[in-house]
């Protein structure tokens, strides 16, 4: 992605396909919550509770962006800052968790990282097949956008993990992985953040 789509002028809301994009993105994203957080716990996996945790953020950004879709922009974009601040929040989130189980030891089950890795990754592309239309609106749908190109990287990244937990039997590819996903969220969080802030000073020029 090209930091210089920051700089876009905001479009107008979208047509009643983004609408139901969103809502089948939503359910999509909180199934996978729901699947991901009972399977990170079981299988001990730092990146699974991350996606998990990432997948709940999701499904709440598309809900918050239903609510905002047919609203003025500067309303748009301050739910885009409340979305990169949770964004951050995850980011910070994950780092900690991943320091917890480092100094813990704990390991991972590969296997289960690897099954519901591979699940979540099918769901993760079909909505970013759905959504790849939208990509360069304005910073909430960006925002939207952002949030499911990082989970496909993120699912991949998890697969690449499990790969590494079962090959050396140690949790540190499990570590490095939620690390990299936290990262991810964090860059986006300020993607967005820097369009949103540019959204809210032409709105606030043009009166």
């Amino acid at each position: 992605m090209s930091a210089n789509c920051c700089a876009h002028t905001p479009q107008t809301p979208p047509d009643k396909g983004y609408r139901k994009i969103l809502w089948l993105a939503l359910i999509i994203n909180f199934a996978m919550f729901v699947v991901e957080i009972a399977s990170g716990f079981q299988a001990g996996s730092v990146s699974l509770l991350a996606d998990s945790l990432d997948f709940l953020g999701d499904a709440a950004n598309y809900g918050i962006s239903l609510w905002v879709l047919g609203m003025a922009v500067v309303w748009r974009a301050k739910a885009s800052l409340f979305k990169a601040f949770s964004m951050l929040v995850f980011g910070c989130g994950v780092l900690i968790v991943a320091v917890w189980h480092a100094v813990n030891g704990v390991v991972p089950e590969a296997q289960t990282m690897g099954v519901i890795g591979t699940l979540a990754l099918v769901a993760n592309l079909l909505t970013a097949a759905l959504l790849y239309a939208y990509r360069e609106g304005d910073s909430n749908m960006r925002s939207v956008w952002l949030c499911t190109r990082n989970d496909a990287i993120g699912n991949i990244a998890v697969l690449i993990a499990a790969l590494g937990v079962f090959g050396t039997g140690s949790a540190w590819p499990d570590l490095i992985v939620a690390s990299i996903m936290a990262s991810l969220a964090i860059s986006a969080a300020y993607q967005v953040t820097r369009q949103a802030r540019d959204e809210l000073q032409a709105e606030t020029h043009s009166h």
